[in-house]
């Protein structure tokens, strides 16, 4: 029972608008308790690894469920994954780099103008180069997960071996990444406290909403059939509105100088589409690839190779590269609309 959407229809308010402004002010709300959890026992990389690819990926995770129920095509779960992490990867990175400079290693405290001195600038020096360690194995794992999908996805389908293995190499990943958060808290000597899971409830909660207006939203899409706001494209209107919460995180923590969460919040919510979305719906359909597959997974391969290595070398995104990741996104764009 759709209890939120049936108040807001109830109104005749049973708008397009209405039910995106919905799906936007559940994810403005999951983000503001996400940061409240950085003061309640999770740390920065962990925030980004762990629970903001789950807070900013759920749309993609709600949007597999819905095709599965209402026996959707396969081929759109593909093309709002792949517009998820080629928009992430591109558009999403290179567009603050254009803004502001994602710098993983700058001190946090340069706004201040005040610079750690001792046995602080040493600690400093230690957890930049720990982050930026745990962001480029993030990157290493994205580049593993898309390689899986490109290599089992040749024969022009995934199947339920394709998904069980996907699914598998995500639950591997997820552990590892719990494991990790649990021996640093306990060298930090640190503890969830009980606001910590006050929070946890709250993201349930705005997670129903979420999942609430994602499903008139589909619905109403499915109904429509000329256009370009149609079914036709729902894979790709889906995608565009779930990165839309992506985008609102790069932009907030680049304004405040966390080139480190921006980083791990958009390389990490890439692994809740690809391996996760498209293994949990291979295991229960077979999943036929879309026409713009291929060149998807060049793209993809490329953006973050010039990722890795900016990071590895310079530790930060150079603003000329943000204008070449926008062109290649406009490219992928071009391909997956427009050539297809």
């Amino acid at each position: 029972m759709n209890i939120v959407t049936d108040f807001f229809v109830a109104l005749g308010l049973d708008h397009p608008a209405t039910f995106i402004a919905l799906f936007m002010a559940a994810s403005f709300f999951m983000i503001w308790r996400l940061e409240a959890m950085g003061e309640h026992g999770l740390e920065g990389t962990a925030i980004g690894t762990l629970v903001t690819p789950y807070c900013s990926g759920l749309g993609n995770l709600l949007f597999v469920y819905l095709l599965l129920r209402d026996g959707g095509d396969g081929r759109e779960v593909m093309t709002n994954c792949l517009v998820n992490n080629v928009t992430n990867l591109t558009l999403v990175l290179g567009a603050p780099a254009l803004f502001w400079s994602l710098d993983v290693v700058a001190n946090r405290n340069a706004k201040s103008g005040k610079k750690p001195r001792g046995k602080n600038a040493n600690k400093v020096e230690t957890e930049q180069r720990l982050s930026r360690l745990a962001l480029l194995l993030t990157m290493a794992a994205v580049a593993f997960f898309t390689g899986a999908v490109w290599a089992l996805g040749r024969d022009g389908n995934l199947d339920f071996s394709d998904g069980v293995v996907l699914v598998g190499l995500f639950l591997f990943w997820q552990c590892f990444q719990v494991f990790d958060v649990l021996k640093h808290n306990v060298r930090q000597r640190r503890s969830f406290s009980a606001w910590f899971y006050l929070d946890l409830i709250a993201l349930l909660a705005g997670a129903w909403v979420l999942y609430e207006s994602l499903d008139w939203l589909v619905h109403w899409m499915n109904t429509q059939k000329t256009g370009f706001v149609s079914a036709a494209h729902l894979g790709w209107l889906s995608g565009w509105l779930m990165v839309l919460p992506n985008a609102v995180l790069a932009l907030y923590y680049g304004a405040k100088g966390r080139a480190d969460i921006v980083y791990a919040s958009q390389i990490g919510d890439g692994h809740i589409c690809i391996p996760l979305c498209v293994g949990l719906y291979a295991m229960f359909k077979p999943l036929a690839l879309p026409s713009f597959f291929e060149s998807s997974m060049w793209i993809l391969g490329g953006a973050l190779a010039v990722h890795f290595l900016c990071i590895t070398l310079l530790g930060r995104l150079p603003r000329f590269l943000g204008w070449a990741l926008i062109a290649a996104y406009s490219y992928f764009v071009y391909t997956g609309v427009v050539g297809s």
